[in-house]
């Protein structure tokens, strides 16, 4: 028997190995001891300055820490900037309670902890930052809106199944009727975000949702 003079090299077993999508995004899996830190300095330079005011060098300074070590789960201040937006505001805001009011309730609360702190006050200037940044508009886009609206819309797909919507309603403008009052009454303070103004937000949604609502 003439020996494989070329044998098959064995099997990289880690290249199978998924790879979870926070980690894909944002670097280095999360390190809760510094995470606090660097989310209040990126939204404290945020409330101060839009997001020029956000460097790598000024958040490593003000948490102590080497550049290279935030380079190393962020590669850019953009993913910085989202990943802070991400975790003050919450990746999949519709918990599944069972019941619709309870998955709205659940959704519209998220805004309401997130708008109270720092991200609200630092929204407007991010905002305008956006309109000027393709780049960082896109990132927040893709990293912070859409699984949050991802997450709602399977709230709304739930509660078909279950009856407790109808099937013709136009499921995106649902969703921005139950986020955009945050967001409006957040960049032009008219008026204050409360729970109670968090309560009948999902009440008139529920109102025109339901199958018993007005058509």
């Amino acid at each position: 028997m003439t020996a494989n003079r070329n044998p098959r090299p064995a099997p990289d077993r880690t290249a199978s190995v998924p790879v979870p999508c926070s980690m894909q995004r944002f670097g280095r899996p999360r390190d809760v001891r510094i995470d606090s830190e660097v989310i209040a300095a990126v939204l404290s330079a945020l409330k101060r300055g839009g997001y020029r005011a956000v460097t790598i060098d000024g958040i490593a300074r003000k948490v102590g820490r080497a550049r290279s070590s935030l380079y190393r789960r962020w590669p850019s201040k953009r993913h910085l900037v989202a990943y802070a937006v991400v975790n003050e505001m919450g990746e999949n805001p519709a918990a599944n309670t069972g019941g619709l009011r309870g998955d709205l309730e659940a959704a519209v609360g998220t805004l309401l902890r997130a708008f109270a702190g720092p991200l609200g006050r630092a929204l407007a200037g991010l905002a305008a930052d956006m309109a000027q940044d393709v780049a960082l508009a896109s990132i927040i886009q893709r990293e912070v809106l859409a699984p949050r609206r991802r997450s709602m819309r399977e709230a709304l797909d739930r509660a078909q199944v279950r009856g407790e919507m109808r099937t013709d309603c136009d499921v995106e403008l649902v969703l921005d009727m139950l986020t955009a009052p945050f967001y409006f009454r957040t960049l032009f303070g008219h008026s204050a975000i409360t729970g109670t103004m968090a309560q009948l937000v999902v009440a008139y949604v529920l109102r025109v949702v339901q199958p018993t609502g007005p058509a």
